[in-house]
């Protein structure tokens, strides 16, 4: 008698693997709830976006079926900031339970990306086009009405006008004024965020946070997501390869260390890391 089928479950970073492997399919929500799975031990990412879900559903009963775009907007902010008490951490802001929404959800608090990704899935599933910006120094989120386009800030709550946009401008085109780039227009800063640079730029937030408190097992974490996400972010695994010889892993960080040096042997460093791998081989 033969048994019934067996079906491995897909580790963490499988899971990952295969929300991030299509730009075109790429759901980034999910893969925002994915990329921070190793926190919470048992977590149904599934669940959590069923938590989402049922946020919206409150929401979406409560518009009327023949409400005008700015009616949703204006129903969308009062729930989410006000109702939903949603802000931003400013007591903590750089705690990484901020960049992860399973903790933001429980909190109401978070970074301005994460606050976006869950206004921007309320603000779809009340019929609203909403798109997450990557604007310097600050994760905004653009909304199409219409009359015109409207942006907020997560992190506040605030409609930003046109001048408090270039405001905000201001430090990066003060920087850039010998190179010309002060001269590039705003419209150009309010692109849409494709999906994978919108976790990318979560996952970067995370390594730098790890960076500065020395945390090299969820540094490690993160810089494996990286690499799955940007195959070809060579720098990011290069520094993978050397946190995980920090940690002990001499065989990992072998593997991941010539990958580095196949793409990268003219580098700066080449000749020493090449001495370097060889030294890690001999440990394992």
């Amino acid at each position: 008698m033969s048994g019934s089928p067996h079906f491995e479950t897909p580790t963490a970073l499988e899971y990952f693997a295969t929300l991030v492997a299509d730009d075109a399919t790429l759901p980034v929500l999910e893969a925002a709830v994915a990329a921070v799975q190793d926190e919470f031990p048992g977590l149904d990412v599934q669940g959590v976006l069923a938590q989402v879900d049922g946020l919206a559903d409150r929401l979406r009963r409560r518009i009327p079926a023949d409400a005008a775009p700015l009616q949703r907007l204006r129903l969308l902010n009062r729930y989410f900031f006000q109702e939903l008490g949603f802000a931003g951490n400013v007591n903590d802001y750089y705690d990484p339970r901020n960049s992860y929404l399973p903790a933001v959800l429980e909190s109401r608090r978070g970074i301005p990306l994460t606050l976006a990704l869950l206004y921007i899935e309320l603000a779809t599933q009340a019929g609203l086009q909403a798109q997450g910006i990557s604007f310097p120094g600050h994760f905004l989120v653009k909304l199409h009405l219409p009359r015109g386009e409207v942006v907020i800030d997560p992190f506040s709550g605030q409609s930003l006008s046109r001048e408090d946009l270039e405001e905000r401008l201001q430090p990066l085109r003060a920087a850039g004024s010998r190179d010309g780039s002060d001269e590039v227009p705003l419209g150009l800063f309010l692109q849409p965020a494709p999906a994978r640079d919108v976790v990318t730029r979560l996952l970067r937030n995370l390594r730098e946070i790890h960076r500065v408190s020395g945390d090299l097992e969820r540094l490690a974490r993160v810089l494996q997501r990286l690499v799955i996400l940007l195959p070809q972010a060579w720098e990011e695994r290069r520094e993978l390869a050397l946190v995980l010889a920090e940690l002990g892993r001499h065989a990992r960080a072998a593997e991941e260390l010539a990958v580095y040096l196949q793409h990268r042997p003219s580098a700066g460093d080449a000749t020493a890391l090449r001495r370097q791998l060889a030294t890690w081989r001999r440990l394992t």
